[in-house]
């Protein structure tokens, strides 16, 4: 055979090689950059939240705060999970508000979804249907990343700025949650707990970034049940223990939101322990904060967002009034959260007066 020959047998078998590889890693792989902007059209933001039990009017304040702060208008969808006697008023509600803002949203409303094995044990893990979480990946099989929102939340900024952070995230995370605590002088998880945790005082899940198609590809169900059989018996705080268990085990997986993401009590209640001087984004009252006068300011703005009528001025109806109740709420001045009442409507001002319905 000539060396002509050869070599051009060489060169056909390099470039066989060359194209295989790049098929495979073009279509064999998880899209492992599924869940970036396009940075030729606007993403869809999709949020999750499941609801049970006495939740709806909570989950919909909540609804209501990622509508108000979806500014600028991005593609927005709202799926929930559902007790099946909550489902109807879920639908008509939302369907209501999406005839109020001309469809600027779309929405799904699913059952509620376990493993069959011990589903009354997930169901009831810690507060009812919180496990749902752990499961969305296989339930949500079509979406590719979500926000999952304890109903307990409230966002006082675009919903696109926490979105944003799936941009940050490396090859290998999967997920972005925040710290539990700030000072470990008060951390639960470095005193108290009895399990694994992740990093010096473990991560809060009522807000959560999840790459689901990531999620999938690790196999994130058949990691987290061998480690509820293991742990069942030293968790406190149910899937929110499973889930600091996991990442303790895959650290790497793992993407770290400062605390102004799930600003809760904690970071205020005593020592105000979040730096959160250019605002407060995403507002969690957490253990019951929204519904007590614990720490007044709590309650009292998720009262002005349950009240406020989607087709007002957010900015005159909503942002406004509620300044003027700060400043002259003694019970609000008085207390230790009241000492940094500047940080809680700081950015939801800013992002009104700058958008549209104001201006």
């Amino acid at each position: 055979m000539s060396s002509l020959l050869v070599k051009r047998l060489l060169g056909f078998f390099l470039i066989l090689t060359v194209l295989t590889v790049l098929y495979v890693l073009r279509y064999e792989r998880p899209d492992e950059t599924a869940f970036l902007h396009n940075e030729r059209r606007s993403p869809i933001i999709s949020v999750a939240a499941v609801v049970c039990g006495q939740r709806v009017d909570e989950a919909l304040t909540m609804i209501k705060s990622v509508l108000i702060f979806n500014i600028p208008k991005y593609p927005l969808k709202i799926i929930l999970v559902a007790e099946e006697s909550l489902k109807r008023r879920l639908h008509e509600t939302l369907s209501v508000w999406r005839q109020t803002c001309r469809d600027c949203f779309t929405f799904q409303v699913h059952s509620l979804s376990f493993p069959v094995e011990k589903a009354e044990t997930w169901k009831t893990l810690f507060k009812p249907c919180a496990a749902q979480r752990l499961f969305l990946p296989t339930l949500l099989h079509d979406e590719d990343s979500i926000l999952y929102l304890d109903t307990d939340t409230l966002l006082l900024s675009p919903v696109s700025e926490v979105w944003e952070h799936f941009t940050k995230f490396n090859s290998s995370q999967l997920a972005a949650l925040t710290p539990e605590h700030e000072d470990k002088n008060v951390g639960w998880y470095n005193r108290f707990a009895r399990h694994p945790f992740y990093g010096p005082m473990g991560v809060n899940s009522g807000v959560m970034l999840m790459n689901l198609t990531r999620m999938r590809s690790f196999k994130w169900e058949e990691q987290i049940l061998p480690l509820y059989t293991e742990y069942r018996l030293k968790i406190t705080w149910g899937d929110q223990d499973l889930i600091n268990i996991l990442f303790f085990y895959h650290p790497d997986k793992l993407y770290i939101m400062p605390c102004q993401y799930n600003y809760r009590p904690d970071h205020c209640m005593y020592l105000s322990v979040c730096n959160a001087s250019d605002g407060i984004r995403i507002l969690h009252g957490n253990r019951g904060y929204f519904h007590s006068n614990k720490q007044p300011i709590f309650n009292i703005i998720f009262k002005a967002i349950e009240s406020y009528k989607l087709e007002d001025n957010s900015y005159e109806n909503l942002i406004l009034p509620l300044e003027k109740e700060i400043l002259i709420n003694d019970s609000i001045l008085t207390s230790n959260c009241g000492k940094v009442s500047k940080q809680f409507l700081i950015r939801a001002k800013s992002t009104l007066v700058q958008s549209s319905k104001y201006n």
